[in-house]
């Protein structure tokens, strides 16, 4: 597809976008959404043909790229077919998508529960994990995001949550391990690991292991920050909950298929959940669609008792259609190796070079095509170089990073001080060294506000 110009259809589409569009976390009189006219690969473009190399992958969801050709003619095959069933019927494309999915999930999680998303996905395994374990509590880390629904924006651990928070949702925060600005004081990965699950421990016992239902963490914390955990964490997590019966959920919604150059973030630690929750990258978010991975011991607790939940859209055969041709070209194309060698030396290396660069860049961390950079004002002293949660004013260093990564031709993925380099795992050697040097050239902008300029 070639971008042309069309300034007055994009006129349009922005005329009836202002009038009757209701935009998600958004002060509707402030924004100035842009009209897209159309995506191939690692790009869209607007209807003034600028095109941008797309290094969020939207909402780091398109894994497999825009308008990948076997997934459209999946979807447009099972339109022809069967558009939608109810999720109480045997559907062929519905199963195979299951089984395609618990073929690629760790240990015994081989039965999926469709949902429309990842908040979906996260209230149903909560769900489950409190009815098989009897208990109510659930805890999860600051530092986290699982989703904008009644439970999973009380669980979510950043600033997204306090409008909604209700205070009696039965959820318990506590510090996930995080180096670069650890509340451990911690100063090796080590120290990191062992501080975060002794604090770990000692919340589990202040609260009361009997009541706590679950843990659940993101595998690799994404909007948050893409943290990776150190080495053993996850491992001491899983044997905490054992050894209190708790059920482990690993929020794999962002960091799933692909996204860390392995099929799901929990194969890099041999770790293996009671329940997984995915979405996003499931089928490039082409048709809404998640779900839950769940481990054979919580399945046969509903064996014989109703699960008290359901969607309408649950397992919908276009979204499963979608599902399984990503899935098999993901496959056939060696997409997750793709993305696990772009970023070990593409990626990866540049971004250190950068770093050595740049200032404003005070920690690069990542996996795959899953990355970001904390920007600060000082190296030494770490300070952010914008404040947390910060708007207006205050957030000007970061708009004008943005601002200048979009005029180069760069969409990036811009949170508090952090931006992430998530394109899609289909990117190129020569696509993600174009975006790196964009972003090389745009942080000469966040350089101009530290104590270095």
């Amino acid at each position: 597809m070639t971008p042309h110009a069309d300034p007055q259809a994009g006129a349009a589409v922005k005329a009836a976008d202002r009038a009757h569009v209701f935009h998600s976390w958004s002060a509707q009189a402030l924004i100035d959404p842009l009209a897209v006219a159309g995506a191939e690969g690692s790009y869209f473009w607007d209807y003034d043909a600028n095109r941008y190399l797309d290094f969020s992958s939207q909402l780091v969801n398109t894994n497999i790229g825009h308008q990948h050709p076997k997934v459209v003619a999946a979807i447009q095959e099972q339109a022809g077919r069967l558009c939608t069933l109810a999720p109480g019927f045997a559907v062929d494309v519905r199963s195979e998508a299951a089984r395609l999915i618990a073929e690629r999930t760790p240990g015994d999680l081989d039965k999926i529960f469709f949902t429309n998303g990842g908040a979906e996905a996260v209230e149903n395994a909560v769900r489950m994990a409190r009815l098989h374990t009897g208990r109510t509590k659930v805890l999860s880390t600051y530092r986290s995001y699982h989703g904008a629904t009644a439970a999973a924006i009380n669980l979510t651990g950043d600033p997204r949550r306090w409008p909604s928070d209700t205070g009696s949702a039965g959820v318990v925060h506590f510090w996930g391990p995080f180096r670069y600005r650890s509340p451990f004081h911690a100063e090796t990965e080590e120290q990191e690991c062992e501080r975060a699950l002794s604090h770990l421990a000692d919340t589990i016992a202040f609260e009361g292991p009997g009541s706590i239902a679950a843990i659940i963490l993101e595998s690799v914390p994404g909007t948050a920050g893409i943290m990776v955990p150190p080495a053993g964490y996850l491992a001491g997590v899983r044997e905490l909950c054992d050894r209190y019966g708790i059920v482990f959920i690993l929020d794999e919604v962002m960091a799933g298929f692909g996204r860390t150059g392995k099929w799901f973030a929990a194969e890099h630690w041999d770790v293996t959940p009671d329940l997984l929750t995915f979405a996003k990258g499931v089928n490039s978010g082409y048709v809404p669609l998640g779900g839950v991975a769940i481990s054979a011991e919580i399945a046969a607790t509903f064996d014989r008792r109703p699960f008290p939940g359901g969607l309408t859209y649950s397992g919908h055969p276009l979204a499963c259609a979608a599902a399984v041709a990503t899935i098999n070209t993901m496959a056939e194309e060696g997409i997750v190796e793709n993305a696990a060698h772009i970023g070990e030396t593409v990626i990866g290396p540049a971004l250190a070079e950068i770093a050595e660069r740049h200032p404003s860049v005070g920690e690069v961390r990542g996996l795959g095509v899953f990355w970001a950079l904390e920007l600060v004002r000082d190296k030494a002293t770490r300070e952010p170089l914008v404040p947390y949660n910060a708007a207006g004013a205050d957030n000007a260093p970061m708009a004008e990073f943005a601002a200048a990564c979009k005029k180069s031709g760069l969409w990036p993925f811009v949170n508090m001080n952090r931006t992430h380099v998530v394109p899609a795992c289909t990117v190129t050697e020569a696509e993600a060294k174009e975006g790196l040097a964009l972003l090389d050239e745009a942080l000469c902008v966040a350089d101009r506000h530290t104590s270095a300029s």
